[in-house]
């Protein structure tokens, strides 16, 4: 989405990006980070004159990605200093090439890849090949995840059986959970008076059937009721039937930690049946895609036009070498980061969003009082033992504790260039992680830094006097807060109530 903050020509007592402007490429999902840099070497402009500094202290300032929805961020200004502030957006050189509606998520550029889709049948979801045996193992507890990419609907939890074995002569649990939930949502038990239906070389059961939507994750766990392990296989010795692309299942990979919502060891043993919701609509997505990846190329070729044409006229944009999408936020702001120490010179860099108000004269006015200009600093609203979630937008599959190291909220935070140069140094070596705000956390974790608190970096939509941002708005509600912050310095309320 469109980052914004102070155009030429738009300085007076504060600065705020024309809504047009920004959401002509914020709308079709491109996201930017801009920069604010104090450097003597930088041109005059009426911009940079209001964004003068109230300390002496050489300021850049990076307005970061949230959303797309043509948000664009505003800054207050400071008191006229010639050439102290230059105003730049760091958007990704090129947009995603995959429509929303064709990816695997809105948050990456990754093909929802669904082709000769199995409709109208049941599914069954795991096989063992005719000359692979199954094993009895000494695992009692066994569990494999799963990805729903098109909504699809489970009718069978199924076990493996031993061909040695005179008949079904087990005692096995098989629960179907929601990935970080307690409570199964299906659950089936197998014993050797009620062992279900064979079908193939497993015995199934049907259960309560539900839709389970799209981008839903799933955990089967299988449990051995006797004193004796499972039948089960490794996953990478079954056969898997994805249905044609609606589902996908997780394996973490050999030698590597399993994922923290698995129970007992990574496996497969048994299966399940399922099929394919509504399969004459996935047919119809299908058939028109081509059509809007022709009008999604379009709009891209529009979209980079308008940002190509805006880079000339004002001088105001970086472009990365990056795909612009919301998971690839943290490399954004790397590449930043590296771009800032090649180009600016500065003492502190301050990160916020596209959405934001931000109070650039109260951050200046902060930074003499607090003598904040010094090195291996790191100013911010910070999270203390944060959760890390592993499904839904902030999923994070990688980082295996369950809370993230301390990291400061996004709306605004303040690192001296120090670290900053850390950063760029180490860019290609440092791991990304879901979000920038966390990915930050876990990198300044290695680093040490000087942490300086501070609550008025607001992490949360809402307005108190003397804060320095606050996150979530839109063009027209940040209009209204500089509306009023010019007619009575208060961006909250103006008068009584």
């Amino acid at each position: 989405s469109g980052a914004g903050a102070g155009r030429r020509g738009d300085a007076r007592a504060g600065l705020q990006l024309p809504a047009g402007r920004r959401a002509e490429s914020a709308r079709r999902g491109r996201r930017a980070l801009g920069a604010l840099e104090a450097s003597e070497a930088s041109e005059a402009s009426e911009a940079s004159e209001a964004l003068a500094a109230l300390a002496d202290a050489k300021l850049c300032v990076g307005a970061g990605p949230l959303s797309a929805g043509g948000r664009a961020a505003s800054v207050a200004a400071a008191p006229p200093r010639a050439r102290s502030v230059l105003v730049k957006f760091i958007i990704g050189a090129r947009g995603c090439g995959v429509p929303v509606e064709d990816r695997e998520d809105p948050y990456s550029c990754r093909l929802l890849n669904i082709t000769n889709p199995v409709l109208n049948q049941e599914i069954e979801a795991f096989g063992l090949p005719e000359e692979t045996p199954a094993e009895d193992r000494e695992d009692r507890v066994v569990s494999v995840s799963f990805r729903v990419l098109y909504p699809i609907v489970i009718t069978s939890l199924g076990v493996f059986y031993d061909a040695g074995e005179a008949g079904f002569q087990r005692n096995i649990t098989v629960r179907l959970y929601q990935a970080e939930q307690e409570e199964a949502l299906l659950s089936a038990r197998f014993s050797p008076p009620s062992c279900g239906v064979q079908v193939n070389r497993l015995w199934y059961k049907p259960v309560e059937q539900f839709i389970l939507p799209e981008s839903f994750e799933g955990v089967i766990v299988w449990e051995s009721q006797d004193l004796h392990g499972l039948v089960s296989k490794n996953l990478h010795t079954v056969t898997v039937n994805d249905g044609g692309g609606v589902l996908r299942v997780n394996t973490a990979g050999e030698g590597s930690l399993p994922h923290e919502f698995l129970e007992g060891v990574e496996g497969v043993a048994g299966g399940f049946i399922y099929t394919i919701q509504d399969g004459d609509a996935l047919l119809r997505n299908l058939h028109t895609r081509p059509e809007r990846f022709l009008r999604h190329v379009a709009g891209l070729r529009e979209e980079d036009a308008l940002l190509r044409a805006e880079s000339a006229a004002y001088d105001d944009i970086v472009f990365v070498d990056i795909v612009d999408t919301y998971r690839n936020v943290p490399a954004k702001l790397l590449n930043f980061y590296r771009w800032t120490v090649r180009t600016a010179s500065f003492d502190l860099l301050l990160k916020t969003d596209d959405d934001c108000y931000v109070d650039l004269e109260a951050a200046f006015n902060r930074i003499a009082r607090k003598d904040l200009r010094r090195p291996n600093l790191w100013w911010g609203n910070f999270r203390l033992n944060w959760a890390v979630d592993r499904t839904g937008k902030w999923q994070e599959l990688e980082y295996p504790s369950p809370a993230y190291p301390a990291f400061a909220c996004g709306s605004g935070y303040v690192i001296s260039r120090d670290i900053v140069q850390w950063l760029a140094g180490n860019a290609e070596r440092l791991k990304t992680y879901q979000g920038e705000d966390v990915s930050m956390g876990i990198w300044m974790a290695a680093l040490g830094p000087k942490r300086f608190q501070d609550s008025l970096w607001l992490c949360e939509k809402t307005c108190e006097p003397g804060m320095l941002s606050s996150p979530q708005y839109s063009p027209r509600e940040l209009a209204e807060l500089w509306r009023l912050k010019e007619s009575c310095g208060d961006p909250c309320r103006c008068g009584a109530g």
